[in-house]
């Protein structure tokens, strides 16, 4: 993915759009580190990000919230360097599916659930049973 360069990107009416979600490894407080899930079931979860910009008719969120959002409700991403010189990657978010607004990102470590089923099997001819 090539790096676009901008003085700044603004989304048309209320859109939002955010920076900094997070695909990688997860590590919890303890240090146990949980390998990235992206791309895998347990990887259909709500992401949280970071507003980097609003549309002038949106009113209820600002630049620096962080936002959760429904699973695979956002674009893929773009990879910016804007006027600051600061090179990031950017999404834009679908309004109606922001879960939650909040002044900082949860460090909590989330988990999707997966969609992996087993199969138990038990012989009944067993004396055991």
């Amino acid at each position: 993915m090539s790096l676009i360069q901008c003085k700044s990107v603004t989304p048309l009416h209320d859109g939002v759009i955010v920076r900094d979600m997070n695909f990688d490894v997860q590590k919890t407080k303890s240090g146990i580190i949980i390998g990235s899930d992206d791309g895998k079931s347990e990887g259909i979860k709500p992401r949280w990000g970071k507003v980097y910009a609003v549309g002038k008719d949106q009113t209820h969120i600002k630049i620096g919230d962080w936002i959760l959002i429904e699973h695979g409700r956002w674009t893929r991403s773009l990879k910016i360097q804007d006027g600051t010189g600061i090179a990031l990657e950017i999404r834009r978010v679908e309004i109606k599916s922001i879960m939650m607004v909040g002044d900082y990102c949860p460090t909590d470590v989330c988990l999707g659930k997966s969609n992996k089923s087993t199969v138990q099997t038990f012989d009944f001819s067993n004396p055991m049973f």
